[in-house]
């Protein structure tokens, strides 16, 4: 069961992360042709976020009651009704209905951001950081396949250039519904059952090793989403920089969000989740120093592959550690928590990019945020020199 389940997460990974990265790299660029003002080109981008955070805990308690396998597939379902619902959009000019197709497709994304739970689940604890690291590596067939249905599909339907992309992610949203129905995970559990009791939420959530994994979360995340949001509008719009090439950077920046996790779980295993976390906020500091250096292509690449690193460090470091700071038996309450802080910060931080973008820069996109950096590096550090478990 655990290579058949980690298989069929990780097949489902790469097509919920293709979907996902082709809205990133369009949805800017279609809010900017579409929408009826300037700052409100990375609308459906943010919707898309929003989606997901209002769907982190509903996804996550329809899992408890029906079981992994039914809610995976129940939230491909609805990203084939998304993505049909986008096509329609484009077919009649709506901006209102494309943006709202994109918040449904995000919506999706609250499920999918659970594979890499269900993939711990399925492996013995001592493997929770393999397992993630797996279906994180999935990611990058998505960060292949999103940007070359991008820049490939304006060919498909000359009148509407970007149609033919989000029909095909139709086709594979369709897939992905085979694909997790055929995963196996054990029936549904509620929460306070099991052989070691559950606690209350509060008393899970005050511990200080939870409260750091969810910043590690909130702050890779709301950061990641927030300079990447901007970036395809500063590149394409701003700068003047082809869409080739912004689709390019952006495929950059997927794959080295996701290619870290070759290393990331042994670097968990050597040096332990906390030091992981430091140098993924360490590298996001990079990011913005390398972005305020110019608006050149090689700043915007250079910049967005420091930015994969950095959030791939402080995900799978937080997460890892997460996953030692709840009980069996919390573990659907915890995690909803988990992923609705970090898609709620990672909302408001998409819906404050273009409006930010517009009104001041680039480069102040950058510097603010450099005080979420500095929380996250300290926060760390405290709790690092009074809680030293072993598995983080």
């Amino acid at each position: 069961m655990q290579r058949t389940n980690l298989t069929l997460y990780f097949l489902a990974q790469v097509i919920f992360v293709s979907g996902s990265v082709l809205i990133v790299t369009l949805g800017g660029i279609v809010g900017s042709d579409m929408a009826p003002h300037p700052s409100l080109a990375t609308l459906p981008l943010s919707l898309m976020v929003v989606g997901t955070a209002l769907a982190t805990v509903p996804a996550a308690l329809l899992m408890q009651r029906i079981g992994r396998r039914s809610g995976f597939a129940s939230g491909a379902v609805l990203a084939v009704c998304g993505a049909l619902l986008a096509v329609l959009g484009l077919e009649i000019n709506s901006f209102a209905l494309f943006t709202a197709a994109v918040g449904l497709i995000g919506a999706t994304l609250a499920f999918s951001a659970q594979f890499r739970f269900a993939a711990a689940e399925s492996v013995v604890p001592e493997k929770a950081g393999w397992a993630i690291s797996i279906i994180l590596l999935g990611s990058i067939g998505g960060a292949i396949i999103g940007p070359e249905l991008a820049t490939r599909s304006p060919e498909w339907i000359r009148d509407q250039p970007y149609q033919g992309a989000l029909l095909a992610m139709t086709g594979l949203y369709a897939l992905a519904v085979g694909l997790l129905l055929l995963t196996r995970n054990p029936a549904p559990t509620n929460d306070g059952e099991g052989p070691e009791g559950g606690r209350s939420l509060l008393e899970t959530a005050v511990q200080p090793a939870f409260i750091v994994a969810v910043l590690a979360g909130v702050v890779g995340q709301g950061v990641m989403i927030f300079i990447m949001t901007a970036t395809p509008i500063s590149m394409h719009v701003v700068d003047g920089h082809s869409i080739d090439d912004t689709a390019r950077v952006i495929q950059a920046h997927v794959v080295a969000m996701y290619l870290p996790s070759l290393a990331s779980a042994p670097l968990i295993q050597r040096f332990g989740a906390y030091k992981l976390m430091t140098a993924g906020a360490a590298i996001l500091s990079a990011t913005v120093a390398v972005g305020l250096a110019g608006h050149q292509l090689m700043h915007y690449w250079w910049a967005l592959v420091l930015l994969g690193v950095g959030w791939n460090f402080l995900f799978v470091g937080g997460t890892t550690a997460l996953v030692a700071a709840y009980r069996p038996a919390e573990k659907f309450r915890a995690q909803a928590l988990n992923d609705f802080s970090i898609f709620g910060v990672s909302a408001v931080a998409s819906l404050m990019a273009g409006a930010l973008l517009h009104g001041f820069g680039w480069s102040v996109v950058l510097l603010s945020t450099l005080p979420a950096l500095a929380l996250m590096l300290a926060a760390v550090a405290y709790v690092s020199t009074r809680s030293r478990p072993a598995t983080v």
